[in-house]
């Protein structure tokens, strides 16, 4: 039985480190060489979870050319099973990654072949979207694809709203464990207040609204986590770290929380482990290769 199966995107990442990000109409020179990777937030969850000991398969599209060969060979070596992944007539995935020195990053990304993945290419996934004890998905494919996914699977469901975007009460309705950051949060809530200001009552308030049928657990950057339940609310510290780039950082905390859930850990529990996993992954740069490895996560104090 596959552990987890992640539907989602792959890119290749053409990241360019800067010292600050332009500003509209800037040209600014990169403070060191760009290099390129492997990404996409289903790619980069996927090797999250295999890296830390999870059997994991990949559903999504890649383009019938040199970059979707290219990825696939990475996931692959990672151990990822890429069977599901498509060839579409589409280019592969691209992203453009701007980090700066303090680790800050803003992504802008070609969808190409992910758009192309369409509800009716799951029809033949179907038992291995169903078999899987657990279902992680983002929504960097269409939203139909997300919900046709979340209505077959019967393991656990954990969706991670990102980018945010609106989506459908019958589907947040069959998600277990939903991981919004504060944008995606007030998006799906409908607020249009500056979130980064919220006190976490509200951010408690805002995510017992949505109507998923287990817990959310809002990831809040350098502030931890707030996990919330229909009757409690904890808040998870941010590890105390270095950060170099946090590129990777929710898709780390996405696969860990999956993972720990698994194992059977309390929803507090499962979020101190994808605290601690997404620690390890800012302090490192790039996406998927930051990932930690399950022996670098550290255990509680």
């Amino acid at each position: 039985m596959t552990d987890i199966v992640v539907v989602g995107s792959l890119n290749v990442d053409v990241v360019v480190p800067l010292h600050e990000l332009p500003a509209a109409g800037q040209t600014v020179l990169g403070a060191a060489d760009h290099r390129r990777a492997g990404g996409g937030k289903g790619a980069n969850q996927a090797v999250a979870a295999a890296r830390l000991g999870r059997r994991v398969a990949m559903v999504g599209a890649v383009g019938i050319d040199a970059d979707g060969d290219w990825l696939l060979g990475l996931l692959a070596a990672e151990g990822v099973a890429t069977d599901a992944v498509l060839r579409a007539p589409r280019p592969t995935g691209q992203a453009i990654v701007l980090v700066t020195d303090d680790g800050d990053s803003t992504i802008a990304v070609s969808s190409g072949a992910n758009m192309w993945l369409a509800p009716g290419h799951l029809t033949p996934l179907r038992h291995l979207l169903g078999s899987a004890r657990a279902v992680l998905l983002q929504q960097e494919v269409d939203a139909a694809v997300v919900a046709e996914a979340v209505r077959v699977a019967e393991g656990l469901v954990v969706l991670n709203p990102a980018p945010a975007r609106p989506v459908d009460p019958a589907t947040l309705a069959r998600v277990d464990v939903l991981v919004p950051n504060r944008g995606e949060l007030a998006a799906l809530a409908g607020v249009r207040s500056p979130v980064g200001v919220v006190g976490t009552d509200d951010l408690a308030a805002m995510a017992r609204t949505l109507g998923t049928r287990g817990p959310v657990v809002v990831t809040l950057g350098g502030d931890g986590a707030l996990v919330v339940t229909t009757d409690r609310q904890w808040l998870v510290p941010a590890e105390q770290v270095d950060a170099v780039d946090a590129t990777g950082a929710g898709d780390t905390f996405c696969a860990a929380l999956a993972d720990a859930l698994l194992d059977g850990a309390a929803i507090d529990e499962a979020a101190r482990w994808a605290s601690r996993a997404a620690a390890v992954t800012v302090t490192r740069p790039g996406a998927m290769a930051a990932a930690p490895r399950r022996a670098e996560v550290p255990t509680a104090a």
